[in-house]
């Protein structure tokens, strides 16, 4: 067993009113990579930052033993003024502090008034030396190259250095953040859904820092295929407590389900004992008002005293829970036209920087004389019942796609044709969908006219009880916000869906709702998604777009890595 570095003991934690942990007890161990999953809302990211101190449990205490513990939040804290490296470097700020101390110190050794006074020379040369031995103890002139070596491992070139934090993408700054980490040289590094809005080639590399950190680390992630690469065990936090299963997740996944399977077992024994001792009291009880025999009251009380202290010890075994509530996703579909899209040679050039905005975050292309070329000659034709994962860097021009397919974007030149019976319904990613200043109840009437009963019994579907619903959709998390729009893609009789990053702020088990509705729908399906996990089990073709072209792989996220390294 190894060191243990957090001890969360029988912790407490309140959001107002309602209670988010219950007594929890967690003991994390020296150089433990462990995945932290749960349901939307089950306080994930609170125990993170329980963990590093942001907020104070309740009840209970947390324990750190460790110098140093990393904290990335779901929207790292950056200084959009600075550059990629300012912000890289204001990671240590005592050693930052320091620095300038001894600046300040060696500054002070130049002025004549110092200088020409040995007793201040003395005290100025003392205080540099004391700053000079702390700032090495710390391993300070050693800090630039460190910061350099982690903005490189994370996948920031030096050209990117200078760069303005504030024109970063989110997943460069989810990497940003990291790095920042990396530099500190944590024991324990919290990290709550690290890999949102990384693309391919990003989770590659968070895998392998993961997996290659001296450190601990505690990933929260939506992420099956991720969780599966790095995780040597999975805390699930359910129902206000914390189980930790050993292994990767599709070993908790096995493990969780058999432990249920023999907690029902053990239930049902259990429950059948408890049937029989009540029975043997009410027995007693019957027998002693009949004869008023004082020896059978004493057996009575012997057995409910036995079923008491059962009760207080804890050994009440609950009714396991197989079915948890879900979203209730259906996506109809019908036939509609064959030939669902067809793309001829299509390109998409803009005129240069002063329209790059319209691009949207990250879009890059190659480079022209004053242009940006970001789709150039694509062809893609997609037939009914097809299901097709888009894939490809960040800013490779898959939203551009969506977005001229759509007719939000005029092509330059080319051809889309989308068969006459064909209606599209579209997933936006960053939920451009929904506006902000609508009630739940009006997004759905946006949708389809139906009654205010009506209305918040289908937000029910999705998980969203009476109260919320008159809520306006600024108010919902990244999650909700998802769910919403999920229902009202559901109500828009759609027979081709344009899905772009539809599981990113998905908990897990409406990951798997959105799989099987994918799977049961009668339509055809393009979706852009980094999930690998999700990619396997739903597409079965896979287009990939590099360099403005598309290149084709028949089958699905597996086949196209296997492929892709050869």
């Amino acid at each position: 067993m190894g060191t243990v570095i957090v001890n969360v003991d029988k912790v407490s934690f309140y959001h107002g009113a309602q209670r988010v942990l219950d007594k929890l007890a967690w003991e994390i161990q020296a150089g433990q990579k462990i995945g932290l999953v749960g349901p939307n809302g089950a306080g994930k990211s609170t125990l993170l930052r329980l963990i590093v101190g942001e907020l104070q449990a309740d009840a209970g205490f947390v324990a750190r033993r460790v110098a140093q513990v990393g904290y990335l939040a779901q929207t790292p804290h950056l200084d959009a003024s600075r550059t990629v490296w300012e912000e890289a470097l204001s990671a240590n700020a005592e050693l930052h502090h320091l620095e300038a101390e001894m600046r300040r110190l060696e500054a002070r050794l130049g002025d004549p008034a110092v200088y020409n006074d040995e007793r201040q020379l003395a005290r100025a040369m003392a205080a540099l030396t004391r700053a000079q031995e702390e700032f090495e103890q710390r391993d300070g002139y050693r800090y630039e190259s460190r910061v350099k070596q982690a903005l490189q491992n994370v996948g920031f070139a030096e050209s990117d250095f200078e760069l303005s934090v504030g024109v970063l993408s989110g997943g460069q700054q989810k990497m940003l953040g990291l790095a920042k980490l990396l530099a500190m040289q944590c024991d324990l590094l919290l990290l709550d859904e690290p890999d949102n809005h990384l693309d391919l080639a990003g989770k590659t590399r968070l895998e392998t820092f993961i997996r290659t950190y001296p450190g601990a680390v505690i990933i929260v992630s939506h992420d099956r295929y991720l969780l599966d690469e790095v995780a040597e065990g999975i805390a699930e936090l359910e129902d206000h407590h914390i189980t930790v299963y050993q292994g990767n997740y599709s070993a908790y996944a096995t493990t969780k389900q058999l432990r249920l399977l023999r907690q029902q077992q053990m239930y049902a024994a259990q429950q059948k004992e408890i049937a029989r001792i009540e029975a043997a009291i009410a027995r007693f009880e019957y027998w002693a008002s009949i004869v008023i025999d004082e020896r059978h009251i004493r057996q009575a009380r012997s057995r409910q005293k036995m079923l008491d202290r059962m009760e207080k010890n804890g050994e009440i075994i609950e009714k396991p829970i197989f079915e948890r509530e879900k979203m209730g996703l259906e996506l109809n579909g019908w036939r509609g036209s064959n030939k669902v899209l067809e793309i001829v040679d299509l390109d998409k050039v803009f005129p240069g920087e002063g329209e790059r905005g319209r691009q949207g975050e990250g879009e890059r292309g190659r480079e022209g004389e004053g242009e940006k070329i970001v789709l150039m000659g694509l062809e893609l034709l997609l037939w009914h019942g097809e299901r097709v994962g888009l894939i490809g860097a960040n800013g490779s021009g898959k939203s551009v796609l969506f977005r001229c397919i759509l007719g939000q974007e005029e092509p330059t030149d080319g051809v889309i044709k989308v068969g006459p019976s064909v209606r599209i319904g579209y997933y936006a990613q960053q939920h451009q969908t929904l506006d902000p200043n609508r009630t739940l109840i009006e997004s759905i009437w946006d949708a389809k006219s139906m009654s205010e009963h009506a209305a918040v019994n289908f937000l029910r579907r999705f998980l969203f009880p009476y109260e919320r619903a008159r809520d306006t959709v600024s108010t919902l998390s990244g999650g909700e916000r998802s769910r919403l729009q999920l229902a009202k893609l559901m109500l828009s009789d759609a027979n081709f869906l344009l899905l772009d990053e539809p599981t990113n702020n998905l908990d897990l088990p409406s990951c798997e709702v959105l799989e099987q509705a994918i799977d049961d729908f009668q339509g055809t399906v393009l979706v852009i998604s980094h999930d690998r996990y999700f990619l396997n089990r739903v597409v079965e073709r896979v287009v990939e777009l590099e360099d403005g072209a598309l290149t084709e792989y028949l089958g699905d996220y597996t086949y196209y890595a296997e492929h892709k390294r050869h």
